[in-house]
């Protein structure tokens, strides 16, 4: 069996596409772990080197694969590669 991969979000509280995202997510019943960095400034330089320079928030991660953003993970949910995605399998 496939396990689930981890989903990580780099976001700030008040970003209208952290929040978006975020209730995609909640919609689908999935558990992710939020990384503030607006409350751990420091952690926009990880989510930089991992995002590949990309400085906006929300940076999205699915296991290791980098989705994006909200649009990115909206896109993929409307192409219906979001659940093989969030269930382990290729996208």
């Amino acid at each position: 069996m496939t396990q689930k991969p981890t989903v990580e979000i780099y976001a700030t509280r008040t970003c209208p596409f952290c929040i978006a995202a975020k209730a995609l997510l909640d919609r689908k019943n999935v558990s992710y772990a939020e990384i503030d960095v607006g409350a751990e400034p420091e952690r926009r330089a990880e989510m930089m080197q991992r995002a590949h320079g990309k400085r906006t928030v929300p940076q999205i991660f699915v296991g290791e694969t980098h989705v994006g953003g909200s649009d990115e993970l909206h896109a993929l949910e409307r192409a219906g590669k979001l659940d093989p995605l969030l269930q382990g399998k290729a996208a």
